[in-house]
């Protein structure tokens, strides 16, 4: 489990963009995201979750899909 942020993920908002699964794994420096068992979909990859740069690239490619929450403030 990280310390210092969550990701959440509505993969509802995920699926519904075509190619935006795909662009949330490739944008992502630290490697957060996966493909999900789901079509169009994407997981967290929990033991990168604490490498997370707070770059906002995956938020930037799904505003409403992707939620980093700082669990520290």
């Amino acid at each position: 489990m990280a310390m210092f942020i969550r990701v959440d993920v509505d993969n509802n908002i995920v699926e519904k963009t075509a190619g935006l699964a795909d662009k949330l794994v490739e944008v992502c420096p630290v490697k957060i995201f996966k493909p999900g068992p789901q079509p169009s979909a994407v997981e967290v990859v929990e033991e990168n979750v604490d490498e997370c740069t707070l770059c906002d690239l995956c938020m930037q490619a799904s505003p409403k899909g992707i939620r980093v929450v700082k669990l520290y403030e």
